[in-house]
């Protein structure tokens, strides 16, 4: 089984790490919901730095996360997309749509 994670390391912030593909995306996609809704702040950042590797589906899971975090009223953005989530985004013309923080 992939290992990855998401955890809350400081209020608002969420990292996102390891191995990211359709055997660590169910867990990641139901724990970052409850994370995301339980956030008392209007701004949230989706830190990626931990990622080792990714699929697309590390990209969908952003996408989801952005609903998830629009559904609660939430600002959401992306930091330290690795450059393989990059390339993904980028093939795929969402670059102009993932928030990424600068």
């Amino acid at each position: 089984m992939s290992q990855a994670s998401i955890s809350e390391v400081s209020p608002g912030v969420f990292s996102l790490s390891g191995v990211l593909d359709y055997l660590s995306a169910p867990a990641l996609r139901d724990q970052g919901a409850r994370l995301l809704k339980a956030s008392k702040l209007s701004a949230c950042v989706i830190d990626c730095g931990g990622v080792v590797k990714s699929s697309s589906v590390g990209v969908s899971l952003l996408l989801a996360f952005m609903r998830d975090a629009a559904a609660t009223d939430k600002a959401l953005r992306v930091s330290n997309l690795p450059k393989d989530m990059r390339e993904i985004a980028g093939v795929c013309g969402l670059l102009e749509i993932l928030p990424l923080q600068a």
